[in-house]
């Protein structure tokens, strides 16, 4: 709805500001102009009654014309680029690749040069895990910012960022930097200030003179590492304040109930475009509100933040999309990508983390079932988003699906969850698997997994054995969880050390400030002779690299594989096989999964239920054609195995 008085103070504070309302800045006014009643009415309804909302409106508006002002002319005419292309982020030619710079080469100055590897695997997506500066022994792995806009010298410099951005732009490569909006470091600027007494930046994080209004959040605020950091607040002697710090103790939630946070932060998400991001991976974004008597995690008002930025960010720097790194439940992920009139509108991405966690399930189990009663819910993401793809990340792997999920498939879900964490610790006698539980609630049992994907799927206890069957099986495992990732839809996104078959890395325990927290044995230090065997025939190195290259290969090959809300689950013929279809037009991809240590056979009548008159079909993954059985014949799966079959016409 246009509103002239919001317009009349628009086309003020812009030409206040120097802008010329011509060339690339009149694109910037138009979609100011467009956007700003939208923004007007998010920002308001959260700040309408704070006695600085009005200055501080201004205030966003200036953040949003310098953020336009200081964007180079390489990132606006690649914003032209992906306009164009519309939601670019859905394409099936890109395929992503999580790692931490130090223990992936070195330093950021090191990464151009590794670059080449990743392009040969087909990478050409990188999400460098947090660089900016946190303090040593109290990082969360990078995750406890101190420094917003400062390199960590661990890493390099802001400059070495800047080369490693150009480098990738010069091979259309794409890059996904973390922002952690939720917190900072207690050496932030702002918390050193709020400890020193001051009372603006006091107000910038929740802190209370004594326990009563603390003791009545926690009363309803689930504990997120109940072993390392019980409860939510902390007690800060200098201040003599209690903080809340609702993951460690050293990291502050920030208040964003206080609208100066909100723009100062949305600075700092600009400065972020402007380095040239362009996937920016909001870290935690469920718990940025807080509330008393709810759990303060997933609120509306987060939602509206989330929203609220998503606006800005579409005018200052529209070729950013945003991620929205919520690991929820399956029916609370969907609201990330945005409900009513704002459907779509919120974030661009997020973590398929459901489909992630039932992949697991299903490797464990050899049974589908629950995995398919997820897919109602998952299959809610609106048209225009899309999801991050994988099968493990830097993180541990939560068992975050519904409980009705499991009992839909005949289980037990207390019995069940018991079975998957005595599985994947390797304590089960049936588990080929080597990992461990992390963040065991002492009160619920309630616990996640940690483990490399090798590990996780028996290579470590095979080579340890030297039976060269387990280890074969081992290798079907591996490619088996990657093909489903890298064919489900979204962005599929590998961690690093998985292409070349790293099993855990118990370096981390001699390792300062990491012996706590088993998930860095999952997060490898790279050997790059051990890489090198990616090139040597008969190696397991090269088994993996080159079966997760082809899989990508064969992914950008096959537009039909792009994320257009085009996933159609087939019929349950089997428990033991997942199986979909993706469709564009005439085309139609059938994709096969057996998680079954034995053959699983398949009626061919799945394939002709859905009515596309399909008769031939050709495997790309076993370079195989096949032709639709009667009926009562079947399609044979070998073991961990499966098959990706194009509908052909000879």
């Amino acid at each position: 709805m246009y509103n002239f008085t919001l317009h009349q103070r628009i086309t003020r504070i812009c030409q206040q500001q120097g802008l010329l309302l011509s060339g690339d800045d009149l694109g910037f006014y138009t979609r100011l102009s467009a956007n700003a009643t939208a923004i007007e009415s998010l920002y308001r309804s959260l700040y309408s009654n704070h006695l600085m909302a009005d200055a501080l409106f201004e205030q966003l508006l200036i953040t949003l014309i310098r953020g336009h002002q200081q964007r180079n002319k390489e990132l606006r005419a690649r914003d032209i680029t992906k306009a164009n292309k519309g939601q670019w982020f859905l394409s099936n030619e890109i395929c992503g690749m999580s790692l931490y710079v130090d223990r992936f080469c070195g330093t950021l100055k090191d990464l151009p040069a590794r670059l080449p590897y990743l392009e040969s695997l087909g990478v050409n997506f990188l999400h460098v895990m947090p660089i900016f500066e946190s303090p040593a022994g109290e990082s969360d792995g990078g995750y406890a910012v101190s420094d917003f806009r400062k390199v960590d010298s661990r890493f390099g410099t802001i400059d070495d960022l800047r080369a490693v951005q150009k480098n990738m732009q010069e091979k259309d490569m794409y890059l996904m930097l973390d922002i952690v909006l939720n917190h900072t470091s207690h050496h932030h600027e702002w918390a050193v200030k709020a400890k020193n007494g001051d009372p603006v930046y006091q107000e910038y994080f929740y802190m209370y003179d004594d326990r009563s209004i603390p003791d009545q959040l926690d009363a309803t605020m689930p504990e997120i590492f109940p072993e390392t950091a019980p409860g939510s607040f902390t007690w800060n002697k200098e201040s003599r304040k209690w903080v809340m710090t609702v993951f460690h103790n050293y990291q502050w939630d920030l208040n964003y109930t206080n609208p100066s946070v909100l723009v100062d932060m949305l600075d700092n998400i600009l400065f972020y475009a402007n380095l040239g991001v362009d996937i920016l991976r909001i870290d935690a974004p469920a718990f940025i509100w807080k509330q008393l008597g709810t759990t303060c995690q997933n609120l509306p008002e987060a939602h509206t933040i989330l929203r609220l930025i998503r606006q800005c960010v579409e005018v200052a720097t529209p070729g950013m999309a945003l991620l929205g790194e919520a690991i929820v439940a399956p029916k609370e992920i969907m609201k990330y990508f945005g409900t009513d009139l704002y459907t779509a509108k919120e974030c661009d991405v997020a973590y398929n983390a459901t489909q992630m966690a039932l992949q697991w399930d299903a490797l464990a189990t050899g049974d589908t079932r629950i995995m398919l009663a997820a897919q109602h819910n998952l299959l809610q993401k609106p048209f225009g988003c899309t999801w991050i793809s994988y099968t493990r990340c830097h993180d541990d792997i939560g068992l975050g699906y519904d409980d009705s999920m499991i009992a839909a498939a005949g289980f037990n879900a207390y019995e069940h969850r018991k079975f998957l964490k005595e599985y994947y610790s390797g304590v089960h006698p049936s588990s080929s698997a080597t990992g461990a539980l992390f963040s065991v609630n002492p009160k619920t049992q309630d616990a996640r997994i940690s483990g490399s994907l090798a590990s996780l799927c028996g290579l470590e206890k095979a080579i340890a054995s030297g039976n060269e069957k387990s280890i074969e099986t081992a290798a079907k495992k591996i490619l088996l969880m990657q093909a489903q990732s890298i064919f489900i839809g979204g962005i599929p996104m590998l961690f690093y050390g998985d292409e070349a078959a790293y099993t855990n890395d118990y370096s981390y325990l001699t390792e300062e400030g990491k012996t706590y927290d088993n998930r860095w044995m999952h997060r490898p230090v790279i050997d790059w002779k051990k890489n090198e065997k990616t090139k040597e025939q008969g190696t397991i190195e090269h088994l993996i690299f080159s079966g997760t290259q082809k899989l990508l290969k064969l992914r950008k090959q096959l537009p039909v594989t792009g994320d257009y809300k085009n996933i159609h689950w087939i019929t349950p013929h089997n428990i033991h096989v997942a199986g979909f279809i993706r469709s564009m037009d005439q085309d139609h991809l059938y994709c096969l999964f057996n998680y079954s240590d034995k053959a699983a056979y398949l009626t061919w009548y799945a394939f002709k239920e859905q009515g596309f008159g399909v008769t031939n079909l050709y495997d790309h993954w076993n370079d195989q054609r096949l032709s639709v059985g009667a009926d009562y014949e079947y399609l044979i799966i070998e073991p961990y195995s499966f098959c990706l079959l194009e509908a052909i016409s000879y």
